[in-house]
């Protein structure tokens, strides 16, 4: 007499019946289906054996995650237990304990299938890359592209690192000092040779950032280092002076004029 072969839940016959094996124990495909299968977030249906299994796999700008292709099963009638899916089944996705059939496994904006694409959830929503990008992401103000990494901020508004640029040289101005004019900005070097004063005594510019002091008199300027006089290089600085030419002398040397 043939030994029985049922299923471990119903007890009916699996004899020339397709059945999966779980934790050695036979189950038909019903069974199997409504007491382990996942149900797909989107449509709320129950995701088969006859899926393959995907999962997801994140890494950073922004939170993105991406498929990444983890294991292909199916119930194999031959083996009589899970084994490699055949390319024609579906795969099922899955992502933080949630499960869905690969078409509706979609952008909650283009409503296209993600696939193994980059995406982004937001809001319990998930959105393609491009998507993302046009709905949520900061645009530069300069190149009016989105902003996913490396932004900074000036006059309020959101820059690419690589679009800041010294109007000057062109120069990235991200972690240096920098200045401005009539809403332009300038490196220190660039201001200062465009639109500095000139120290008259050593030439260079006075730029007076950053707190900077410097003597004016008549049209002429002086850096406080060079404010000296001409004959002793005694500092003037807060004390009286006279002038001999395009020169300055203290008092005591001022007496031989």
């Amino acid at each position: 007499m043939t030994e029985r072969y049922d299923c471990h839940y119903c007890k009916e016959s699996l004899f020339g019946k397709k059945y999966v094996l779980r934790e050695e124990n036979p189950y038909c495909v019903k069974c199997y289906e409504s007491l382990y299968s996942n149900t797909c977030e989107e449509c709320k249906k129950a995701i088969g054996c006859n899926s393959r299994v995907t999962s997801l796999k994140p890494f950073a700008i922004w939170k993105v995650h991406q498929i990444v292709i983890k294991q292909t099963l199916d119930c194999c009638c031959i083996w009589n237990k899970m084994a490699l899916l055949s390319p024609s089944g579906s795969r099922k996705m899955e992502h933080k304990g949630n499960s869905w059939h690969e078409t509706c496994f979609t952008c909650q904006r283009c409503q296209q299938p993600i696939g193994t694409k980059s995406f982004i959830p937001k809001d319990n929503q998930n959105y393609c890359v491009p998507c993302y990008e046009k709905q949520f992401a900061m645009q530069c103000v300069h190149c009016k592209k989105p902003i996913t990494t490396g932004g900074v901020t000036y006059h309020d508004q959101p820059w690419h690192k690589d679009c800041f640029l010294c109007t000057g040289c062109k120069q990235q101005l991200s972690g240096q000092r920098f200045t401005s004019r009539d809403d332009f900005a300038y490196c220190l070097n660039c201001f200062c040779n465009l639109y500095a004063k000139k120290c008259a005594s050593c030439t260079t510019p006075i730029s007076g950032l950053g707190g900077s002091k410097y003597i004016s008199f008549e049209e002429r300027q002086w850096h406080n280092d060079c404010f000296n006089c001409k004959k002793c290089s005694v500092s003037l600085v807060g004390r009286g002076f006279l002038t001999e030419r395009d020169d300055i002398l203290c008092p005591e040397c001022g007496k031989d004029m």
